[in-house]
């Protein structure tokens, strides 16, 4: 194909992934509200008094919006996030057709693979950034003093929702990244074990900086199950190589040379007229 064709396919995929983005967009715009309480569900909301104390005592928070325009932006944002999501199957079909006449046979498995792998472990590191806000939500309104009360803008909480989606989300994805590099010869398994120390102390620095709370619970919600998926990565690897060596010792490669034969007649018992 050439150039000017590219580009024509190009814009095809383009225009087709996001006329599928503006359409589950306008959907998701159709229940912006619904999808506006679901994301705001974990802010422990000042909604009765706890305890016997006021509403401002620090255990809870004041859920608002600033601004006659913050609830339209609001709702365009969380429309757009929640369309994005909902055409992502769509428009990563979209990519995949793009690059597909590319590449060989086993690529495409291989690219496949990874897709149907790649795809649940984000969405597997979504839904856990999802279940851990409540606690990270409590830990940081505990710390407003007791005669203040805290004012939860929501616009602060949904971009605070979605950072921790994203960071949690890439983060699963690690296991598949040192996996496919061990597909691709690149890195070995007995290097990913050699490196067990480095990597748990790795993670656990990523995991106490991704989380915005300072408590050790939500830092280790987070260093515990990509420390389990970094072994299952190394154990993948590591029954690969098995494979490789096994292959690589009944296949020879064709380019080594095979062994000349040994010749036991002493030079005398030769017909005449050989070469020694």
């Amino acid at each position: 194909m050439s150039l000017a064709g590219h580009l024509r396919e190009l814009r095809s995929r383009l225009v087709k992934a996001i006329g599928a983005l503006i359409v589950t967009t306008v959907v998701a715009g159709l229940f912006y509200k619904q999808l506006i309480d679901f994301v705001i569900a974990p802010l422990p909301g000042c909604t009765a008094l706890e305890g016997g104390g006021p509403a401002g005592s620090g255990r809870c928070g004041v859920i608002a919006t600033n601004g006659l325009l913050s609830p339209v932006t609001l709702a365009l944002k969380v429309s757009l996030t929640a369309g994005l999501i909902g055409a992502s199957p769509f428009w990563l079909y979209q990519l995949w057709r793009f690059l597909a006449p590319g590449l060989h046979r086993a690529e495409k498995k291989y690219t496949l693979a990874f897709l149907a792998t790649g795809i649940p472990l984000f969405l597997a590191g979504a839904a856990f950034a999802y279940a851990v806000l409540p606690t990270t939500a409590r830990v940081l309104i505990s710390f407003t003093p007791d005669q203040a009360t805290n004012i939860l803008p929501v616009d602060d909480f949904l971009d605070l929702a979605t950072r921790m989606v994203v960071i949690f989300g890439l983060s699963f994805e690690l296991p598949l990244l040192l996996v496919m590099l061990n597909l691709a010869g690149i890195l070995s398994a007995a290097r990913m074990t050699g490196w067990w120390r480095h990597m748990i102390l790795g993670i656990t620095a990523f995991a106490a900086i991704a989380t915005p709370s300072s408590d050790p619970l939500s830092m280790l919600a987070l260093a515990g199950p990509i420390t389990a998926l970094y072994l299952v990565a190394c154990a993948i690897s590591w029954l690969n190589d098995r494979r490789r060596t096994r292959k690589n010792t009944a296949d020879p490669s064709p380019d080594e040379p095979s062994p000349l034969p040994t010749l036991h007649e002493p030079d005398h018992v030769r017909p005449a007229g050989t070469r020694s």
